[in-house]
């Protein structure tokens, strides 16, 4: 049963239901390594820091009767470098993948990036000649329920293929069982080619482009690529994910991986939200008729 000094207060802080789910799976401070005890609870901290993500304040501005920001800050940092965050995240991705009836273990996948412009500086900044803009790329690479598997952040600089290698080197150490990628166009066009091959001989992956209908003009729905549309979309909820306000691409990756803890702790917690608005329902259709043609 949780102890700790948080305030109910915010729509942001974890429900308890929530935290039954995350709080065992995040670090016990064990005693016999010395130091002084905790001086805030961790739950306090959790709250705090998703205070930050999602209404995109800065740290010093968090409300005070949550955490204080250095110290918040720090946790955030310690538990990104120790990589707690990634541990958390890949065991409650596996929970709900079981839960729906799935295997951990995913065999498909979607690949994709979006350019986001940086509001801070710092690492791995490049100028995007296709958006015409100085910022980051986040790629990330999904299930096809739209859940994490991987996610990079790397400079605009960085051409769609080069960064696309840097998803997928070692996939098939981490996930043996994944044998299909789908991407865009943009991967993959008459003068370059060479993605496909490579991911087939390092990696063991096919790699299949699902093309646009040069006939139709404007926004397209394509098969399976949605998918990982719509997980920019469950990002960009986050305020602190609509620009990157992180000066390491490291804390950038971080937040992604927190936004998504948020995520499928509701999930598991009973919480899941309705889909509202006919675009939210068009999505939840096509994602049963998807995942009732892979059973």
């Amino acid at each position: 049963m949780c102890v700790c000094r948080c305030k109910p207060g915010y729509a942001t802080s974890v429900t308890d239901g929530q935290w039954v789910v995350i709080e065992p799976l995040l670090p016990v401070r064990n005693p016999r390594h010395g130091g002084r005890p905790l001086k805030f609870d961790r739950r306090l901290i959790l709250n705090t820091i998703l205070y930050v993500l999602r209404t995109g304040c800065a740290w010093r501005h968090v409300p005070h009767d949550l955490a204080p920001w250095d110290a918040a800050y720090r946790w955030f940092r310690a538990w990104t470098a120790d990589g707690t965050w990634r541990r958390v995240h890949d065991a409650l991705r596996d929970r709900v993948r079981e839960r729906d009836g799935r295997d951990a273990q995913p065999s498909a996948a979607v690949l994709d990036f979006q350019s986001v412009k940086s509001a801070e500086g710092g690492q791995a900044l490049g100028y995007d000649a296709g958006k015409r803009v100085r910022s980051r790329k986040r790629h990330l690479l999904v299930d096809t329920g739209g859940l994490l598997l991987h996610r990079v952040v790397h400079s605009a600089g960085v051409q769609d293929r080069a960064g696309a290698k840097l998803v997928l080197t070692g996939l098939h150490t981490a996930y043996p069982q994944l044998g299909l990628v789908w991407v865009d166009g943009g991967y993959v066009n008459t003068v370059d080619a060479g993605l496909l091959d490579w991911a087939a001989r390092h990696e063991g992956l096919q790699v299949v482009v699902v093309a646009r209908n040069a006939d139709v003009r404007g926004f397209q729905v394509l098969p399976r690529r949605w998918v990982v549309e719509r997980t920019f979309g469950w990002l960009s909820r986050c305020r602190r994910l609509a620009p990157d306000y992180e000066r390491k691409t490291a804390h950038a990756e971080a937040m992604i991986d927190v936004a998504m803890i948020r995520l499928m702790a509701a999930r598991l917690a009973g919480e899941d939200v309705e889909p509202e608005g006919p675009i939210e329902i068009e999505a939840a259709r096509r994602l049963a008729d998807d995942l009732n043609e892979d059973q």
